[in-house]
């Protein structure tokens, strides 16, 4: 079968082909030992013909293990055979308690694929392929051999999948039938079952950072203002004396500064009509009484233009505004544990944008109401409904909660966003993601409590944004650089990876590729990955559905791995249309009739 070796370059052998016929095109990818009398290393066919056959080496074994690359040379005398069965085990691994079935080879037929669960899962994880090149359904077999693998109880896992379409309900609804333990909760902007839960985000959990994002700032102005909203948003929040204190502080300065500016007068009661309409209390609203010496003033009563042109009560209402001034009020402390509403929070822009600093600065008034305009489009839709709450929740007791069904601990945590906007749905995802990554990044025990963070449709969430820009960082490319290190890993699934982030795709150390064609996708591979053989590249190219071409850490070498169908699927298939054409019932005002 194998003759003498020709030559030997780089890293291929040229070697005399003696076998015939079919057995000669069988020999298509095999793998075979270069063996001399210290020496076992691993190549794999590339090319053939009637004559030749060049051999691609690829490492070596040494006392019984493989290592990738090789030292030396093979012998130019060295024997060549086909790979051993116990040397072919040492590739594709075996079943263990920490090992989880991947899928079958391609190339060897009776062999099933096993990665160590810690080589494949420890470490970012990428998943390219075409639409309908069995992403989905690879992502859905693989979280299901994982959960029931007889041999290894994976109750304290944490996969919080991020469902671009609601198509993983369907695969992993049903995960408690492998083990009484497991659970499986589906969090969703629509509930339709009993066992939905209502996406909800506590606008107190979120930082400056992620308002920055909700509201689309796009300049570095805009963030002070964000900022003293917050705050604002807080104090506020406590609803005691020294909060409405604080409030009339803020009007009564507003007011103040519009009575001694230059403007007219009729101009000057419409500022402050103005401000008491958006911002009042019980002490500053146009029906407030102001006491004088023997009578008494409503406060709009205090701002009637005389025929002088001037404010009837001028000295009584000035006196009366500089009443609530109080010069260490700005001292007020912080609360730390301050639950308010996205209403709360507009609420306080609206006293922030009457705060000295932002009324008579022309150029950051029009940034403050940029984000006014967004904030009330957020609130008017239904994205508004997500960020609720019924009071103060810590960062722990929310994860621990999105963990939690009725009383039980849930491995996989689906988050369904198919009803909402790719602006917000990213913004969303990275809110969560954020929340994730922090709270292990600050736990006392370092990574002992992993989250895996599965991404479809990444690149609709991991793009080059302008984040590092505006907050100094982008979440995803944080999560990449320091994510597992916490115990925070990302597991991207996306048909377009040049869309998606240089950083994170560079973090990644597993590819499962399936089949993809799009030049540019294939190029932008090939450029970010330059350990990736232009022969894995070519493999991808012809692969059937369900097949894939996996390689990184978790694999000796690269592999075209056949995943058996997931049972059950997630939605992910395509239209039936010839069913559809052929039903009889007809849409009648958008209902079945």
């Amino acid at each position: 079968m194998f003759g003498r070796i020709l030559y030997i370059s780089d890293n291929i052998a040229e070697v005399e082909n003696v076998a015939q016929g079919t057995i000669t095109a069988d020999l298509m990818n095999v793998h075979v030992i270069f063996e001399s009398q210290d020496q076992r290393i691993l190549g794999e066919i590339t090319e053939l013909n009637d004559k030749t056959m060049k051999i691609r080496f690829l490492g070596e074994y040494i006392n019984g293990k493989y290592v990738n690359g090789i030292m030396r040379k093979p012998l130019l005398s060295s024997k060549i055979r086909i790979i051993s069965n116990n040397e072919l085990l040492e590739l594709v691994g075996q079943p263990t308690n920490k090992s989880f079935t991947l899928g079958k080879s391609a190339v060897y037929k009776n062999y099933t694929i096993y990665p160590e669960i810690n080589s494949f899962f420890s470490s970012h994880l990428a998943i390219f392929g075409n639409s309908g090149s069995g992403k989905s359904c690879g992502v859905a077999r693989i979280v299901q051999n994982v959960f029931s693998n007889p041999s290894m109880l994976s109750s304290n896992a944490n996969l919080f999948i991020f469902d671009a379409y609601g198509e993983y309900k369907n695969a992993f609804a049903a995960i408690s039938n492998y083990n009484e333990n497991y659970n499986y909760k589906f969090i969703t902007t629509n509930p339709e079952d009993e066992n939905d839960f209502l996406l909800q985000i506590p606008t107190h959990l979120l930082t400056l950072d992620d308002w920055a994002l909700m509201l689309q700032a796009s300049n570095h102005s805009q963030l002070p203002i964000i900022e003293r909203t917050i705050k604002l948003a807080k104090i506020f929040a406590q609803n005691d004396q020294a909060a409405q204190a604080y409030k009339s502080h803020l009007i009564a300065k507003a007011l103040l500064a519009v009575l001694f500016s230059s403007e007219t007068t009729a101009l000057k009661k419409n500022q402050i009509f103005t401000i008491i309409e958006v911002c009042n209390t019980p002490e500053f609203n146009f029906g407030s009484v102001i006491p004088g010496l023997g009578y008494t003033r409503t406060l709009s009563e205090c701002f009637e233009i005389d025929s002088n042109g001037n404010f009837g009560e001028s000295v009584l209402i000035t006196n009366y505004i500089l009443s609530f001034i109080k010069d260490d009020i700005e001292n007020i402390t912080v609360p730390t544990d301050s639950f308010y509403s996205i209403r709360d929070f507009a609420k306080a822009m609206e006293f922030t944008l009457i705060s000295e600093g932002f009324q008579n600065n022309e150029n950051l008034y029009s940034d403050s109401i940029i984000l006014k305009v967004r904030l009330n489009a957020i609130i008017t839709s239904k994205v508004g409904s997500y960020f609720e709450g019924n009071g103060y929740t810590p960062v722990e007791k929310y994860i621990t909660s999105l963990i939690d069904k009725r009383g039980k601990k849930s491995q996989i945590i689906n988050i369904n966003l198919e009803d909402i906007d790719d602006v917000y749905a990213k913004v969303i995802v990275k809110i969560f993601c954020r929340l994730l990554f922090e709270y292990n990044k600050n736990r006392k025990e370092r990574a002992q409590v992993p989250y895996h963070l599965f991404l479809e449709e990444a690149h609709r969430y991991i793009q080059k944004d302008s984040d590092t820009f505006l907050i100094g960082y982008n979440i995803f490319d944080r999560i990449a650089k320091e994510g597992r290190k916490y115990g925070v890993i990302l597991d991207i699934i996306s048909q377009r990876p040049v869309e998606i982030s240089d950083t994170v795709i560079a973090q990644c150390s597993n590819f499962l590729i399936f089949k993809m064609t799009h030049p540019l996708d294939i190029k932008y591979i090939e450029e970010m990955l330059p350990n990736i053989s232009s022969d894995v590249i070519e493999k991808q190219k012809v692969l059937q559905p369900g097949s894939c071409v996996g390689f990184g850490g978790a694999f000796k070498i690269p592999m075209i791995v056949k995943l058996d169908m997931p049972n059950p699927s997630p939605a992910s298939a395509n239209c039936d249309v010839s069913t559809c054409w052929a039903n009889n019932n007809q849409i009648e005002n958008g209902n079945e009739v």
